[in-house]
């Protein structure tokens, strides 16, 4: 991965985007990466369904585990 500094990357800001690679490029101050700077992935269409197949749902998934009484009642104290 190409990395280039703070000021290096705002005076080339605009060159450096069109020569965009797919890994990115990481953006330093002083040595220290501060930001990396990556490609604009135009759909994330292609990953509905791609799982399709490879997972396996064991259990019920619309519950907690937990048990209740929906019909028990609770004694509260009177605010008056």
């Amino acid at each position: 991965m190409k990395t280039v500094g703070a000021a290096a990357f705002k005076a080339q800001c605009l060159s450096l985007l069109d020569r965009l690679d797919d890994e990115g490029l990481v953006v330093t101050k002083h040595g220290t990466p501060v930001a990396r700077v990556v490609r604009y992935a135009e759909s994330d269409g292609d990953l509905i369904g791609s799982l399709q197949g490879t997972i396996e749902v064991r259990g019920d998934v619309f519950s907690t585990g937990a048990h209740w009484n929906a019909s028990a009642s609770i004694e509260c104290a009177s605010l008056e």
